[in-house]
């Protein structure tokens, strides 16, 4: 059999976004089952690729690595495919470093702002950023096969979640990287509150600087895990309720059901659940959508999108996927 392509991937960040090129490399992998496929992202991110059997090695950037110390490790005139599915001034940058001839992510900018600022739908389709990132690679010849993203585990993540979360417990995610993204703190207790009332068992899961949000009596504190061993946990949950967050994203990668609390940003922007059954509870108002990736304050200073989705309509949508 001949040698596959050698395949050189670019998505530094973030966690959901990392999450969501997994599609495309179990289809470049299923595709070209010889190819060579190097993956560079931030360090932080790696463990999602972590185990994945369509990837051949991962070349990580450090934080306050300078960009050309990277591209030293990387030798272009190696690879027959060069795919940058980030898109930004720093992959931009890299490209320039490394040169060739590459398939860029049409991130639609032009598009989010239309709909941003004058609340007019340009986009010719509302495609899921999985599919988005599939057009950078045309030259692949690869296509979605409508399953989820994939993450894994190892037998010491799954003992770690098995010890802290029953199977079966509604997992709830409070934290977002953008405070506008984020569900109020006391939403989010009086959830648990109203969940456990009901006999269920709930754990929450985010980083140690997330804890605050949500705690206390009724749950389960399964914050600051690593990566994987959080994927853990949410392969665990018999639903997940999240706000639009990389964990969110996380969750999907391991199958389960989710329920997403969403405020700023919309379908059009490619980043709804996919391939897994989900429920998206949102509000239809005009200032809708203010950001593509949120901001850290209302600009009408009121943030309706997310307070008026009540505790109640949750614990609905929980009994519905219960």
């Amino acid at each position: 059999m001949p040698p596959g392509p050698r395949v050189l991937i670019v998505r530094f960040s973030s966690l959901g976004d990392v999450v969501l090129t997994t599609p495309l490399l179990r289809a470049i992998r299923a595709r070209h089952p010889e190819a060579d496929i190097t993956f560079v992202v931030r360090s932080r991110y790696a463990d999602v690729l972590a185990g994945n059997p369509a990837v051949n090695r991962v070349a990580t950037l450090a934080p306050g690595e300078p960009l050309r110390a990277l591209a030293k490790r990387l030798d272009p005139a190696t690879y027959d495919a060069q795919i940058d599915l980030q898109s930004s001034a720093r992959s931009r940058r890299l490209r320039r470093l490394l040169g060739g001839t590459w398939g860029v992510v049409d991130r639609r900018r032009w598009a989010r702002l239309a709909l941003i600022w004058l609340g007019i739908d340009r986009y010719h389709r509302h495609l899921p950023a999985v599919e988005q990132f599939f057009e950078a690679a045309g030259a692949l010849d690869v296509r979605p096969d409508g399953r989820p993203a994939e993450v894994f585990p190892t037998a010491d993540d799954e003992a770690r979640a098995a010890a802290l979360v029953p199977e079966g417990a509604v997992v709830l995610v409070p934290g977002a990287r953008s405070a506008t993204k984020r569900w109020p703190a006391a939403h989010w207790r009086g959830l648990a509150d109203r969940l456990a009332t009901r006999g269920l068992r709930l754990a929450a899961v985010g980083s140690e600087d997330e804890r605050p949000l949500l705690g206390g009596p009724g749950v389960i504190d399964a914050y600051g895990l690593p990566l994987r061993a959080t994927a853990a946990v949410l392969r665990r949950a018999r639903v997940v309720v999240a706000n639009d967050s990389g964990l969110m994203h996380l969750a999907t990668a391991v199958g389960r059901p989710v329920i997403v609390l969403l405020g700023p940003t919309v379908k059009a922007f490619g980043y709804y659940p996919y391939g897994v059954p989900a429920q998206v509870l949102e509000r239809a108002l005009s200032c809708r959508p203010c950001t593509p990736s949120g901001s850290n304050h209302c600009p009408l200073g009121h943030h309706r999108c997310m307070i008026e989705i009540a505790p109640d309509e949750v614990v609905k949508a929980v009994e519905r996927a219960a």
